[in-house]
């Protein structure tokens, strides 16, 4: 029954092999016939079977039993790529990639791949790359990390992935991938105009212009459309082919002959050199762009008959004949082959598909059996080296900033797969001075500058992970983590879940953050942690003090080397420098700086002040002190005692802890400094009431205005203050004190009020 689908769905390709109407050649060029016989019949049948996957899909989707129909339909002519290429070439392909994929797997003994790409379709839990979560290209045997339906935002990590190969020489490391290998890294035409591509061309660019090395083959598989609207002619070219330091080849996608040669010259010229090229293949799509897709809508039927007349495996079977290594018959067997075996796993495994248990959906991810890298036991001799005149003074209280320099400064030492990248972060140290002397001491194979561009900051440390090297990039505010989210949210944070647990790409990012600083408006005081906090499975650290933020770094180190986490490290600006507390001078926010063995913190950690009973206030970041200091006034002005919970581990979030302080007090507040939305407070006030609490507890939030974040004094408007905190304190306290005075009935209800008006006289005028 199947196969009658495939061939229903594959008719006009047969019936033009049946009555021998094959198409001319497009182009004038020609090398000569590069490729054997057997190896045209091999590539034809990795065509085949590419293309029947393809069918297959839509047939299931009709049938409700596969999800995803984006296929490789008239991109066929890939195949050579994926033959020319070596085995341990690191590969980042894109959604129509369908026959490369499949050629590849020929050189890896016991691949399936028929039965492992139908598992895919039918989102079975068998598939052996995805588990059962999304159809994707992937193994990790073939070097294929798994893409999903990415629009370039996988350019800028194959980039960092292809630096990585000469820094893992530079950094003594072994590495997966040999030093002569080629990142091959496909996408569409229509791709090459989104932000992310011409981030990873530039970024290659600029790296030849400094004679760095980044052997990296782009694939530009152009067959004129981006789903709907048509790419202009000749703009792939013309917006590549001189493009400084990358070589530019093109070839007929259609024709087996040209697309070998020039992709084997391609590929020789980025082994042997070492520099980028761009390989733009002209293909046809044939088929809709997805199952869902209506193509009449915008394409009139001669159009997308001359596109069908033009398909690639009628001119394989051309060059078949032409070269008389097999007949029309022959051609006709080899499909029937191909579909049979299509079809064959298909009926058999469309029969019982297993779909992916929940535990395998929502539980932790990591790499199965891994062992991290211990940190590297180190002499104080070392240490003393390395620190230089700073060792001396390792036992005395010093503040935020310089901690977190240190603890960089022990993680290099500790950890020799670690390096710092950024813009800013070699020489200056830094905007706020934070990396300052690193380079001096680990040299720039370790510490180093990049561009200025954060997609290509973030996409390099993708690529760098994906090679065993632990990155921790910074970037330099909050808020210029926008203009590359997308490299966390779609790239780094799915490559565990995509692989089930086959591929990581474990990280540090060092974020300066948060308001408070009283400069630069809105792109520089951001105060939003929104954009990370629905990540499935990274980690959000926030500390304020110095001695916790060596602590919180180290573990967040070591949860990247050994759990394959994504951590991201929010660093508040304000308190960089802050020394004092309560009152000028008394240096009660320096701290000093933990031993190097001491990591003492785990990643549920919270830390409590005090032991007050009347009211517990959760925080975190900037409004820490803010807190404390309303805290000391509240009890030495108004006798309210006063607990203060630091959360520093925003995500995951401690529910159990905070509910267990919960219970010391009567009131619970929440002093959040960002905005109303999105925000820490709207979970902890969530998981509060599903537990039952808000019912025998009074309990209030104190947010950020939702508003941006203004320059200078007029800040103080829209983020939280002490005058705040000691305010809405006193509101929530005394109300107690006067509901248990109501409450008995020996207390006159003159005294209630009398208790009334002697606490509103007790509130500051300034509040």
């Amino acid at each position: 029954m199947f196969v009658a689908s495939l061939d229903k769905m594959n008719d006009f390709l047969l019936q033009s092999i049946k009555s021998g109407r094959f198409p001319e050649r497009q182009t004038a060029f020609y090398k000569g016939n590069p490729i054997s016989r057997k190896l045209v019949i091999d590539l034809f049948c990795s065509q085949l079977i590419s293309r029947n996957i393809d069918m297959a899909a839509r047939i299931l989707r009709s049938q409700n039993l596969c999800y995803y129909t984006i296929g490789s339909a008239g991109h066929e002519g890939n195949v050579c790529i994926g033959e020319i290429a070596r085995l341990q070439d690191p590969m980042f392909l894109h959604y129509r990639s369908g026959a490369l994929f499949v050629q590849k797997s020929r050189k890896l003994a016991g691949k399936d791949i028929v039965d492992d790409l139908v598992h895919s379709l039918l989102n079975d839990f068998r598939d052996p790359i995805a588990a059962g979560r999304h159809k994707v290209f992937g193994s990790f045997g073939m070097n294929v990390p798994p893409q999903t339906s990415t629009i370039a935002s996988h350019l800028p990590k194959a980039v960092g992935a292809a630096l990585s190969i000469e820094k893992s020489r530079k950094m003594n490391l072994a590495s997966p991938w040999p030093l002569d290998s080629v990142v091959i890294c496909s996408f569409g035409d229509g791709s090459i105009n989104h932000a992310s591509a011409q981030a990873a061309f530039n970024t290659t660019s600029w790296c030849q212009h400094q004679h760095i090395p980044v052997p990296i083959l782009f694939v530009c598989e152009d067959n004129g459309l981006a789903v709907s609207v048509r790419t202009p002619p000749d703009w792939v070219k013309t917006a590549t082919e001189f493009r400084p330091y990358l070589n530019y080849f093109q070839a007929d996608g259609t024709d087996l002959f040209e697309t070998y040669a020039e992709t084997l010259e391609a590929i020789a010229h980025v082994r042997t050199t070492k520099k980028p090229a761009f390989l733009h293949l002209k293909t046809v799509r044939l088929m809709a762009h997805a199952g869902s897709d209506l193509e009449s809508r915008y394409r009139s039927q001669e159009e997308i008959l001359r596109d069908q007349e033009q398909d690639p495996l009628l001119h394989s079977a051309r060059i078949l004949l032409e070269s008389n290594y097999i007949s029309s018959l022959e051609i006709l067997s080899l499909y029937e082959e191909c579909r049979d075996r299509v079809a064959s796993s298909v009926e058999r495994l469309s029969a019982s598909v297993i779909l992916a248990p929940k535990h395998s959906l929502v539980g932790e991810m990591r790499i199965k059996g891994k062992i991290g890298p211990k940190a590297l036991p180190v002499s104080n001799e070392e240490r003393e080296e390395k620190f230089g005149a700073e060792y001396a003074l390792l036992d005395r209280p010093q503040t935020l900033g310089r901690l977190i320099n240190w603890v960089l400064i022990d993680t290099l030492l500790h950890y020799k797969n670690t390096l710092i990248l950024g813009e800013d972060v070699a020489e200056k140290g830094g905007i706020y001075n934070i990396t300052a002397g690193l380079v001096k001491r680990f040299g720039t194979h370790r510490v180093f500058n990049t561009l200025l561009y954060e997609t290509s900051i973030l996409g390099a440390a993708i690529g760098f992970a994906h090679n065993g090297i632990l990155p921790i990039p910074e970037i330099q505010f909050l808020s210029y983590v926008h203009n590359a989210e997308d490299q966390i949210r779609s790239e780094a944070s799915t490559l565990l879940y995509l692989s089930n647990g086959q591929f990581s790409n474990p990280m540090v990012i060092r974020i300066a953050g948060l308001a408070y600083q009283g400069f630069g408006g809105h792109f520089h005081n951001e105060n939003s942690l929104a954009v990370f906090r629905d990540i499935p499975g990274i980690v959000i650290a926030c500390p304020s003090r110095g001695n916790d933020a060596v602590n919180m770094f180290r573990r967040c180190v070591d949860l990247a080397q050994t759990k394959d986490k994504i951590c991201i490290f929010i660093e508040p600006i304000a308190l960089y420098a802050k020394k004092d507390l309560y009152d000028e001078g008394d240096g009660a926010w320096l701290s000093r700086y933990p031993g190097p063995d001491a990591i003492d913190m785990d990643i549920d950690s919270i830390s409590v002040f005090g032991s007050g009973e009347d009211i517990a206030i959760f925080t975190y970041g900037n409004c820490l002190p803010i807190s404390l200091q309303a805290t000391k006034i509240l009890k030495e002005k108004y006798d309210c005692n006063v607990r203060v919970i630091d959360l520093r581990w925003l995500k995951p979030l401690r529910i159990d802890q905070i509910a267990e302080q919960v219970q010391y007090v009567e009131s619970v507040l929440i002093v959040d400094e960002c905005r109303p939305q999105g925000s820490v407070s709207e979970e902890i006030l969530a998981e509060l009431a599903v537990r039952g609490l808000l019912k025998t507890r009074n309990i209030a939030r104190i947010t950020a205005a939702d508003a941006f974040v203004p320059i200078g004094s007029a800040a103080e408007h829209v983020l939280p203050q002490v005058e705040d905190v000691i305010k809405k304190c006193l509101e929530m306290t005394s109300g107690q004190k006067i509901k248990s005075m109501i409450d008995r009935p020996e207390i006159a209800t003159s005294d209630v009020v009398t208790a009334t008006v002697i606490f509103a006289n007790k509130l500051p005028a300034s509040l």
